[in-house]
Parts: C-alpha cells; structure tokens; sequence
C-alpha cells in the first residue's frame, strides 16, 4: 500500500515537471499581426508585471461618447529594460498614441508596437514576437 502511495506521488511529479514547460508560454494567435490600429486616450494603468507588460487605455470615444477601455500587451520587464524601457516611462494620465496588433475577435485589445507618450514627447516600441521566440538571452 505505501509503495502504490510512493509510486502515485512519483507519477505526479514527473508528470508535472514534464508538462510545465508546455504550459509556461501562451500563442500570441490571437493576435491579427498583418493589421496595425492607432488609438488615442489617455493611461489607465501601466503594470510592469511578469510575465507580460500590460498598458490600458481609455481610448477617446467618438465626439460625445464615453472613453473606450483598451488592454495592451508587451513583452516581458526584462526584455523591454534591454529595449530601453523603464517602469516610468508610462504614467497614469499621460496622454499616448499607440500603434497596435489588434485581437482577431474584435475586443478592445492587442498587441503595442509603438507608444508615443505625448506628456514627455518620448516614443517607445516593442516587438512582442520577436522578443518572445525561445533561445533569446
């Protein structure tokens, strides 16, 4: 009885340590990379967090209609401090101008390419892919 214990406990850490690695990166297929939006508005949030970078945006709406909230996605702290960024690059309240690879399904999301922080006149981008392709140091 302990042995068959032993032997399920062992079966489990194998397994896990196995798949791991499988689960620890996601497809970036949900992007449409042969497309690139520009929006307008102003930073709700920069979260300079791993494993990916996230910069929401409430878009300016059409004339008379409410902000439109957008959910940008980066590449990791690392890569993007080796790209030149930093945690305060990005503020919330700063006025931007970004350059994206939006989400196939038509959600207010993508991918950021390019930001223009207009509050410092400072542009910065990124190239999620290429940033992400495994074997990089």
């Amino acid at each position: 009885m302990k042995f068959a214990r032993l032997r399920s406990w062992i079966s489990c850490a194998v397994l896990a340590a196995i798949t791991g690695p499988a689960l620890a990166h996601h497809s970036f297929a949900m992007f449409d990379f042969a497309k690139t939006v520009t929006i307008t508005g102003t930073v709700k949030e920069f979260q300079w967090t791993n494993p990916h970078v996230v910069l929401w945006v409430n878009a300016d709406g059409a004339a008379g209609e409410a902000p439109v909230q957008w959910s940008l996605e980066l590449t990791s702290p690392g890569n993007l401090t080796r790209g030149g960024w930093d945690r305060k690059v990005l503020n919330a309240g700063d006025r931007v101008s970004v350059d994206l690879n939006p989400l196939r399904n038509g959600n207010h999301g993508g991918a950021l390419v390019n930001v223009k922080n207009e509050t410092t006149g400072k542009s910065y981008s990124t190239n999620l892919r290429a940033y992400e392709k495994p074997g990089l140091q």
